[in-house]
């Protein structure tokens, strides 16, 4: 009786390996890093400010090399422990109660929601295989990569866009 293999599922997936500060290598030799990024409000910003923040997207925009997708992530929120964790405080009860009942009535309004803001990089151009491999330092059969990009965000957690995008 022969058996079936059964293929796995990174037979489906594009991925070919994981690489160091997250790069993620496809099988197609193209190269993709997802960074998490947190919004600011620029209603807040004085217009000298708000001049500043778009002359860097400006800059950063006519300088990019390879393409950007933005990905926003949109999540209703459940405000049930909220509501639950403000039930056993200590707070004076009638207070507690009518804020309690704000905080439902505003939920049920507006739908409260968190939203979670990503850049996806992705490095596709063949002709530039050659020069990736040539900044590409190899140890231990982990390629270390120089892009230009990674000055901009050494770490999906170090990110801060309040600086426009830039590391201090």
């Amino acid at each position: 009786m022969k058996v079936e293999q059964i293929p796995s599922v990174q037979d489906f997936l594009p991925i070919e390996s994981i690489l160091e500060k997250g790069i993620i290598k496809l099988k197609d030799s193209s190269y993709v890093k997802i960074i998490k990024v947190n919004p600011i409000n620029y209603n807040l910003k004085s217009d000298l400010e708000k001049e500043a923040i778009l002359n860097s997207y400006k800059t950063l925009f006519k300088g990019l090399k390879f393409d950007l997708q933005i990905l926003i992530q949109s999540k209703k929120e459940d405000l049930t422990e909220n509501i639950k964790a403000l039930n056993e405080s200590n707070l004076h009860e009638e207070i507690k109660q009518k804020y309690i009942k704000y905080i439902q009535q505003l939920n049920q309004k507006t739908k409260s929601s968190s939203k979670n803001f990503y850049l996806i990089l992705k490095e596709s151009s063949s002709e530039k295989q050659e020069k990736i491999k040539r900044k590409a330092g190899k140890t231990d059969g982990i390629y270390k990569f120089k892009w230009p990009w990674i000055s901009y965000w050494k770490d999906r957690d170090n990110y801060n866009s309040t600086s426009s995008g830039r590391q201090g």
